[in-house]
Order: C-alpha cells, then structure tokens, then sequence
C-alpha cells in the first residue's frame, strides 16, 4: 500500500513552501499570486492529494 500524499509532497512539486500550499488550500491568510496558486492546485490535482479533516479541525 502506498502513502497518502502530504502537504510537503505537494510543496516540493510546485515549488513552494507548505505553508503557500495551506495558504491555497484553505483561502488564506494571505494572498497568493495566480501563477504560484495554479502550481499548487495542478501538484495537487497530480498527487491526488485531499488535506485531513481531522488535522484541520485542530
């Protein structure tokens, strides 16, 4: 069985710190560019990666 996909997995594909991959993902605090945005989401969309409910219920 392989792993889930982390935030880090993500990170390192698009190029960006995790913390620009959870700016993305939860819309914020700050403001991220387009182009940066679009490298996470399509990371995302490659990597199947889905953030935990759990951990963000935290």
């Amino acid at each position: 069985m392989s792993r889930k996909p982390t935030r880090d997995d993500v990170a390192r594909l698009a190029g960006t710190s995790t913390a620009v991959v959870s700016y993305v993902v939860n819309g914020g605090p700050r403001r991220v560019r387009e182009e940066t945005r679009q490298r996470v989401l399509r990371a995302i969309g490659e990597l199947g990666y889905r953030p935990n409910a759990l951990a963000k219920s935290l």
